[in-house]
């Protein structure tokens, strides 16, 4: 859907093409999370976490903050997403697998809300190639000036997935 944003290297794709990693960069949007934290909300194994935290930092996805002390002596590294992902568009970079990844993505975290909190809509469209493209350069725009609005400090986090597909359940 980012009619400008530049294509993603195949590397960047491949980083993106795993739904745990969208995950972590969620997570680490607001605040930024040690690999103990990141593994925690995923209940997962830290050392599995770190291989996916590695990934996101050497693609340029995560940035490590400032070290800071943690329990006995130890010394944790926050992490916070850079919001690199959102400026590429990762359909052209031959790598399968990323379109999945955030269709597994949203279904792993809508799963961890109340369905009566989600505010959900489908409606069925017929339309022209003109008409579909002005529907797609409206709602980029849409997510494009959400995105650039500074932060409210006491904003609630939400999520937007978008998805729009032919239905071939209304094809003759």
């Amino acid at each position: 859907m980012g009619t400008n944003r530049r294509p993603a290297t195949p590397e960047e794709a491949r980083a993106l093409a795993s739904a745990v990693r969208l995950r972590i960069l969620r997570m680490c949007l607001d605040d930024a999370l040690t690999n103990k934290e990141i593994a925690a909300r995923l209940e997962a194994n830290p050392a599995t976490v770190l291989h996916h935290v590695r990934t996101l930092v050497n693609t340029g996805f995560l940035v490590a903050e400032p070290s800071r002390p943690g329990p006995r002596g130890s010394v944790e590294i926050p992490y916070r997403a850079t919001g690199k992902s959102w400026e590429m568009d990762v359909r052209e970079a031959g790598v399968p697998g990323g379109s999945d990844a955030m269709i597994d993505a949203f279904l792993q975290e809508i799963r961890l809300v109340p369905v009566e909190e989600a505010i959900l809509t489908r409606l069925g469209l017929r339309l022209t190639e003109e008409e579909l493209k002005e529907l797609i350069e409206r709602m980029q725009a849409l997510f494009e000036e959400y995105k650039q609005r500074p932060v409210a400090p006491d904003g609630v986090p939400y999520s937007a997935f978008f998805a729009l597909h032919r239905d071939v359940s209304r094809e003759p």
